[in-house]
């Protein structure tokens, strides 16, 4: 898929078949729920990291149907494809932003997505206590919903942050790595 048909596919779903949701409800009702969860999890953030994995990926299992019903995306060939897709579709008909794709492997196995523009994380400041600052990834919940959805179209894939602006980093950027095609599987014992 060309880059450029991507982008305007993107726009004209977020335009026409998207229902919306006001972004500030959005952002400040994910908050109270990472503050809740920084609270029940006594701030071991990294148990608030695999939580926001965990509720992600089975919001991306779900997510991926209601993706390919208003797209008309067909499954991608190749994970070049299945990154334009992700960045200039489904993260702009969900949440209006489109992250660049960049630092490719030489193997063309992982990239990363660089967000300019991150509406999770609009009038957030991480706790002061000296560590969430360096533990936690308040927008981790997005690495969950690419790898559950993923998932589903066959693509084992491992995401995870490397920088967050709200850390104090220059930008926010995901890394994705394909870490194998899946079969299609039968459940053990199952014939």
């Amino acid at each position: 898929m060309a880059s450029n048909k991507a982008a305007r596919d993107g726009e004209k779903i977020w335009k026409t078949n998207v229902d919306k949701v006001n972004a500030e409800l959005v952002t400040l009702t994910y908050g109270t729920m990472v503050a809740q969860l920084c609270s029940d999890l006594n701030h071991k953030y990294a148990e608030v990291n695999q939580q926001l994995d965990k509720m992600g990926y089975n919001i991306g299992m779900r997510l991926i149907e209601d993706f390919f019903a208003k797209s008309g995306v067909q499954r991608c060939g190749n994970l070049k494809e299945t990154a334009e897709t992700i960045s200039k579709i489904g993260f702009k008909m969900f949440l209006n932003i489109t992250p660049a794709i960049s630092n490719w492997s030489a193997d063309n196995k992982s990239f990363s997505l660089i967000f300019e523009e991150n509406p999770l994380a609009d009038f957030v400041e991480l706790p002061n206590d000296g560590r969430a600052q360096d533990e936690l990834w308040f927008s981790n919940i997005f690495c969950g919903i690419l790898r559950g959805a993923l998932e589903m179209v066959q693509m084992q894939i491992e995401a995870h942050y490397v920088s967050d602006v709200l850390r104090g980093d220059d930008s926010t950027e995901m890394r994705i790595t394909l870490l194998r095609y899946m079969e299609d599987e039968m459940p053990p014992d199952d014939e």
